[in-house]
């Protein structure tokens, strides 16, 4: 019989060697997962993304039959000088919408976080986007184009503070 419990208390011993190096292991695996800031920074990084992508196509769709709170949208979609050139333009830029009876919509093709500094509320973005104009009797034309954005988080929310073309092509010269 007393051979019969040796090699049972050796086993026994091993797994709960065994067992115990596996909750050491998994443990030290959460200790690292919860302290690790690449989780953070990718949820941020996603969540600037997205907030650019929206915004973008934000600005890029506008119906003159609702061009209040179209532009409405623009407004609550930017902050920082951007912001203030939309209000400052507002209603020129209505006229002008109204008189030409244009409807645009955007489609975001694709986007990327080209930056991004969570601590200091940045982040700049890329857009591929298409967007369909139709003026009053016309034919719809599509355009697709890329578009930079810069973002400042405000209010923890992100909001464009930029906007502009991205350069197409290469932009080298010879001499």
């Amino acid at each position: 019989m007393h051979r019969l419990t040796q090699p049972l208390t050796v086993a026994a011993l091993a797994l709960a060697l065994l067992a115990a190096g596996i909750a050491a292991w998994a443990g030290w695996s959460w200790y690292g997962a919860a302290h690790d800031d690449t989780a953070g920074y990718a949820a941020a990084r996603d969540d600037a993304l997205e907030a650019g992508e929206q915004a973008v196509q934000n600005l890029n769709t506008l119906d003159h039959d609702k061009l209040e709170p179209g532009l409405d949208l623009w407004e609550t979609s930017t902050t920082g000088d951007l912001h203030s050139q939309l209000l400052k333009g507002r209603a020129a830029f209505t006229e002008q919408v109204r008189s030409a009876k244009t409807v645009s919509t955007a489609k975001v093709l694709s986007g990327a976080v080209t930056e991004l500094d969570e601590r200091a509320g940045r982040a700049r973005v890329m857009v591929a986007l298409r967007v369909t104009v139709r003026a009053s009797g016309q034919k719809a034309t599509d355009k697709d184009s890329r578009m930079l954005g810069e973002l400042t988080r405000t209010d923890g929310h992100w909001k464009l503070s930029a906007l502009g073309q991205a350069p197409v092509g290469s932009t080298a010269t010879t001499d």
